[in-house]
């Protein structure tokens, strides 16, 4: 069994699980929340056989981890999307539940075992900061989870997921009002990653969610920061 290497990870399995497809292996992780009251209601969720879900590991708010389904097997957790132009995530992922509802802040336990948790898996699969997702990015159309209050930028920081560029020069270094299209938006969110073929709005409300989870109203200039297009803001 590939496991998580740390002395206290609960193995609970799950019957919810195949092969992964085509021989592939993860160059993903997704990121979920629970929305549930409690991690043992996940668990049970997540291991019954009826219910067809599942994935690799369960974080609880007090820092327990659980691991459900070995890295190597395919879990189902992400469901229909797409990230960078391909399908069948979860024959390309590893998939983490995080114990919360999606309306309040995640509990530094399980933060702090989030980042170990990703530390390995990224090291153990070659998995770069990019790849690490959530379930709103590749399924911008049906999914908001792990939501506005998952601390994304923690991450990034510490090199566990994508560092999205700030704008530069200050208000100076805006970007022309004509430049601001959503024909423009949609091509440099392709850029890195957002395939899936959703309506605009449903676009912009999965990169904010990322980058800019405060944000609100039509698409600005602001939106595009993230997207990394340095030259935009010459």
């Amino acid at each position: 069994m590939i496991a998580v290497p740390v002395s206290d990870v609960l193995w609970h399995p799950s019957p919810n699980f195949t092969p992964r497809r085509d021989g592939l292996t993860p160059t993903l992780v997704v990121l979920h929340y629970t929305a549930m009251h409690s991690a043992e209601a996940a668990l049970e969720r997540l291991c019954d056989q009826a219910a067809e879900v599942s994935a690799h590991y369960l974080i609880g708010r007090d820092g327990r981890l659980w691991q459900l389904v070995e890295e190597d097997q395919r879990a189902w957790h992400a469901g229909a999307g797409e990230w960078c132009g391909v399908p069948d995530i979860n024959s390309r992922s590893i998939g983490i539940e995080l114990d919360n509802g999606g309306d309040h802040p995640f509990s530094a336990p399980l933060m702090d075992r989030l980042e170990q948790l990703l530390a390995g898996i990224m090291q153990r699969w070659s998995i770069p900061p990019d790849g690490v997702i959530g379930h709103s990015d590749m399924a911008p159309d049906r999914k908001s989870d792990p939501g506005a209050r998952f601390d994304w930028a923690r991450f990034a920081r510490l090199g566990l997921a994508r560092q999205g560029a700030e704008a530069s020069g200050g208000e100076g270094g805006l970007m022309e009002p004509e430049m601001l299209t959503t024909e423009r938006f949609r091509a440099y969110a392709r850029d890195i990653g957002y395939s899936a073929p959703v309506d605009d709005q449903a676009l912009l409300r999965a990169v904010r969610l990322r980058y800019r989870p405060q944000a609100s109203g039509p698409l600005c200039a602001a939106d595009f920061a993230p997207l990394g297009q340095a030259e935009l803001w010459d």
